[in-house]
């Protein structure tokens, strides 16, 4: 899976943003916390929900079950408004 072209992402400090530039059926913004921000980044990329996860565990000190469903939440969301393929 990996962020569709005609989304663009941008952080300012804690805050992530994702941005619709039109093309697509979802038209708006996404924000959210660097969290989000993280996700996106390794989104930029065609990659796996597992390495999303992965790449999340070695950054963050969390259980991998909370950080395993916070991605599957994201990702979940992302497909809802057509961010993704995959």
């Amino acid at each position: 899976m990996k962020l569709k072209s005609e989304f663009i992402t941008h952080t300012i400090g804690d805050e992530a943003m994702l941005v619709s530039l039109g093309s697509s059926a979802f038209h708006g913004m996404v924000r959210g916390n660097a969290t989000l921000g993280a996700v996106l980044e390794l989104l930029k990329q065609d990659t796996t929900e597992e390495a999303v996860v992965d790449a999340m565990c070695e950054k963050y000190d969390a259980p991998r079950e909370t950080i395993a469903a916070d991605v599957h939440r994201v990702v979940v969301k992302l497909r809802e408004i057509g961010a993704i393929d995959g």
